[in-house]
C-alpha cells in the first residue's frame, strides 16, 4: 500500500484515534483537574502522524467524547466535559498539537527541539485552559495556577520526554517494520 494515500492516512488516523480513547481517559484525580495520559499519547501522535494528522485524531477522539462516548479522563464524555471549567485544556491541546508538531517537523525530530516545542506547546494549552478555567469559575488567575496548572508541571515535562523518546523509537519500529513512510 502507498503509504502517501489517503486510505493509508485515514487508517494511521482511526488507528490513533482509537489510542487516545482507549489510554487518555486512564487518569488519577488529584483536584479539579486529574492525572491522565493525554499529554503523553496526543504528543506521540504528533511525532509519528504529523500534525495535520494528528490534529484530525485529536478532533476526532473529541467529537466521540462530546457526543457522550466515555473517552475523556476518568472515563467521562458529554458535551459538558468539554463545556465546563476544565474543557479549556481539553480545546488547549489543539494549539498544543499544532505548536508541537512545527518544532518536531522543522527540527526533524532532534531531541531538544522537539521537547522545546512539546513544552512550548503544553504552556500554550495550560494558557487556554487556565483563561477558560478562570472564567468559568470566576476565580483568580492564582488560584487557577495552583489548582490546574502548579501541579502539574513536573509530571508534564516527564510526559514531554517520554514522548520525544518512545515517540521516536516507535517511529523508527514502525518505519521499520513499513508501516509508517520514510520520512
Amino acid at each position: 500500500m502507498d503509504r502517501n494515500s489517503n486510505v493509508y492516512k485515514m487508517c494511521a488516523c482511526a488507528v490513533m484515534t482509537a489510542l487516545m480513547a482507549a489510554l487518555c481517559p486512564l487518569s488519577v484525580p488529584i483536584g479539579p483537574i486529574p492525572v491522565s495520559l493525554s499529554v503523553l499519547v496526543i504528543l506521540i501522535a504528533v511525532y509519528l502522524l504529523g500534525t495535520r494528522s494528528a490534529l484530525i485524531s485529536y478532533c476526532v477522539y473529541m467529537l466521540l467524547g462530546a457526543a457522550g462516548m466515555p473517552v475523556f479522563s476518568g472515563f467521562q464524555g458529554g458535551l459538558i466535559k468539554l463545556t465546563g471549567p476544565t474543557g479549556g485544556y481539553l480545546i488547549g491541546f489543539v494549539p498544543m498539537i499544532i505548536i508541537a508538531g512545527y518544532f518536531i517537523r522543522r527540527s526533524g525530530g532532534r531531541f531538544t527541539w522537539s521537547v522545546l516545542g512539546m513544552a512550548l506547546g503544553v504552556m500554550a494549552a495550560y494558557l487556554f485552559g487556565t483563561v477558560w478555567f478562570v472564567l468559568m469559575m470566576h476565580c483568580g488567575v492564582m488560584y487557577a495556577l495552583s489548582v490546574c496548572v502548579l501541579p502539574f508541571i513536573p509530571i508534564d515535562l516527564a510526559k514531554i520526554v517520554a514522548a520525544a523518546v518512545f515517540g521516536k523509537a516507535i517511529k523508527r519500529a514502525l518505519i521499520k517494520a513499513h508501516l509508517l513512510p520514510e520520512p
